[in-house]
């Protein structure tokens, strides 16, 4: 079976009608890509009974990975609907704002979800429960529907998913049909995806990196889907071999934990040939390579799908990829572009203070808004532009660094720093299995570098290993040591940096710090951290020593 070229993922779901090789596996079963096209037919038919007129046809989901969920997901592209996934760590008034704020008229759901919807009040939504015999009658009269993709355009909304709620309520984003068969066909092409290839879906489905990412290309491609319930490091690489999968996606610390199981000789024995994500970073990546065999590409694209960076061979290391037509990196303030990235012998960026700022894509772009929140869109589309809220640096050649968020952006004695370019510097301590940094007020002025380190930490061979790093600049080592057995992180395994920040210095974990004028990291006292909060005191040695340990002193 040839890949196809639908310009709406209805018209991909259908054509896989009459494919009977096997297509969807889940938990040791299978379902041929004729049964997943039926199955998506059946409840395309139940779902255009089941919707209000005049109302939106949008349906909430809220299950883990199952083989409900791709069903929907063609069910709705059929019916000319969209699909709001619903994020299971959200409780009580937060999960039911969600749903009621994408008017979802269907909640699809299973018994294991239910103790999360207990005492919400959800006016006119109705809930279908998977995997009961009343859901199993609901749909027998619909088994013999077949795909029909004309009622669908490329225009219809088809996913309404969540955003990161760091810095307020989570934004539903808006994807049509066209844009996620678009991704799709694009992604195959990219990474050569074939009918006979195997994509395991382990990161969780109501985000948006494993639909975009890894079931649309699959469907594009006609390959196969392996679906994992919920993300399992130790299954990872049983799964991968019982399905035969050769392609996966990553987000968040998902490698980290792949990389702390128990290593086997036969590590290399599968056929997974690519892992494509985000936030793995180079020290991972190439341990993953080295133990797996796989190559891991790290890609950058907004989750809104206003900007896209590819890396490409030639790529220096620590680069995500070159700047396309319409992106540049701007001053978010003055709007003026921002000087290229200068870096030293020893791979220091040197002009950090004037090199980073927001990328923008000037250029015409597939962002397609949010529901319901013209005040985020706007935001997002100031001077006509697409501003991505994420932090780059552009060196000379036009390669694009990824520096973090706008709110990872740290400011020490008046210079611009980035919180992602510290992690990737601190990632290669020996007793660091995990790394965030991210600031905390400094009492006078700016802020201070604060590290939240998982795993072992010796305060001697820590200020050891600073002092070794050619590319850590003199304001870049951290004030601040936090230290914990396991790092927090969000249900999409990204490390949970809004958490860190809101706790700071005030946490129940051990912190560690190094004043001003000392050389090397003590545990903080309560008493101290009260006259830190206070105003830092004078440093105890001269300015030109002090300013070696990248602790400069201040003046009131």
């Amino acid at each position: 079976m040839e890949s196809t070229t639908g310009r709406t993922v209805a018209e991909l779901v259908a054509a896989r009608w009459g494919d009977h090789r096997p297509g969807l596996w889940f938990d040791g079963e299978a379902l041929t890509h004729h049964e997943v096209a039926a199955g998506a037919a059946a409840r395309a038919a139940l779902l255009a009974d089941l919707l209000p007129p005049g109302a939106e046809p949008h349906i909430g989901v809220l299950l883990d990975n199952t083989p409900e969920y791709p069903l929907w997901l063609g069910a709705a592209a059929l019916a000319g609907a969209a699909v709001a996934g619903i994020n299971p760590t959200r409780r009580g008034p937060e999960l039911a704002r969600d749903i009621l704020h994408t008017e979802c008229r269907v909640l699809i759901t299973e018994r294991a979800q239910l103790p999360l919807l207990d005492g919400l009040e959800l006016p006119g939504v109705r809930l279908l429960l998977t995997g009961t015999p009343e859901y199993d009658a609901l749909l027998a009269p619909y088994a013999d529907a077949r795909p029909d993709p004309s009622r669908a355009t490329a225009h219809d909304r088809l996913l309404l998913y969540f955003t990161s709620g760091s810095t307020g309520a989570p934004k539903a984003a808006i994807c049509t049909q066209g844009r996620l068969a678009a991704a799709g066909r694009s992604l195959a092409d990219q990474f050569g995806v074939r009918p006979d290839d195997v994509h395991y879906i382990c990161m969780p489905m109501f985000h948006g990196n494993a639909v975009i990412a890894d079931w649309a290309p699959a469907l594009a491609a006609g390959a196969g889907v392996a679906l994992r319930r919920r993300f399992s490091a130790w299954g990872f690489l049983a799964d991968v071999r019982r399905y035969g999968a050769t392609y996966f996606t990553y987000v968040g610390r998902a490698i980290q934990y792949l990389l702390a199981t128990e290593p086997h000789p036969d590590d290399r024995d599968h056929a997974l040939r690519l892992g494509f994500g985000t936030e793995a970073g180079a020290v991972d990546a190439a341990a993953f390579e080295c133990r797996f065999g796989v190559r891991l590409v790290e890609g950058y694209g907004s989750s809104e799908g206003g900007a896209a960076v590819q890396w490409s061979p030639g790529t220096p290391p620590g680069a995500v990829g070159r700047a396309g037509p319409g992106l540049v990196v701007l001053d978010p303030e003055t709007c003026t572009e921002c000087p290229p990235a200068v870096f030293d012998a020893g791979g220091r960026l040197v002009n950090g203070d004037t090199a980073i700022g927001e990328l923008v894509n000037r250029g015409p772009n597939p962002f397609e808004g949010y529901w319901r929140n013209p005040g985020a869109e706007a935001e997002r589309r100031r001077e006509g532009w697409y501003w991505t809220g994420d932090l780059f640096c552009r060196d000379a050649d036009g390669y694009l660094y990824f520096a973090g968020r706008a709110d990872d952006r740290l400011r020490v004695d008046g210079e611009n720093l980035s919180a992602a370019m510290i992690e990737n510097i601190l990632a290669r301590y020996e007793g660091a299995d995990a790394v965030a940094v991210y600031a905390v007020p400094d009492p006078v002025t700016g802020d201070q570098v604060m590290a939240t380190i998982a795993g072992k930490f010796d305060p001697v061979a820590f200020t050891g290993f600073l002092l070794a790093q050619p590319d850590l600049g003199t304001k870049m080592a951290p004030r601040f040591v936090r230290v914990v057995d396991r790092m927090p992180v969000t249900a999409t395994n990204k490390i949970h940096r809004a958490g860190l920040r809101r706790e700071g210095l005030r946490c129940t974990d051990p912190v560690w710090w190094r004043p001003a004028g000392e050389g090397t990291y003590r545990r903080l006292t309560e008493a101290e951290l009260t006259a830190y909060a206070e105003g830092p005191p004078a440093p105890t040695r001269g300015p030109s020593e002090v300013r070696r340990q990248g602790l400069e002193p201040r003046t009131r």
